[in-house]
């Protein structure tokens, strides 16, 4: 998946979890929780959606780096490449 592809799918469930807001118009250094009014029952949910819909696993000591849209992309981002550096030294 590419960041375009990756922001899609945090603003979907962002929307899910405050059908309220407007995520699209998150600009990426806003802190998410806080601009969207999203408690941390939410964030938290978020969370665990965004780690099934993208096969990733954010840990719990990770929660506090993802607090912006850069910084959750960043992160993601990096979680793919692990998973795709992963994915190719596996023995065929």
């Amino acid at each position: 998946m590419n960041q375009d592809e990756i922001k899609q799918v945090i603003l979907k469930l962002l929307k899910n979890i405050a059908p309220d807001t407007e995520p699209e118009k998150l600009k990426q250094d806003d802190n998410i929780r806080r601009t969207l009014g999203i408690d941390s029952f939410d964030y938290l949910q978020f969370i665990i959606g965004l780690d099934k819909a993208l096969s990733i696993q954010t840990a719990e000591e990770d929660y506090g780096k993802v607090e912006t849209l850069r910084s959750l992309l960043d992160y993601i981002m990096s979680k793919n490449k692990s998973v795709a550096a992963s994915a190719s030294q596996q023995p065929r």
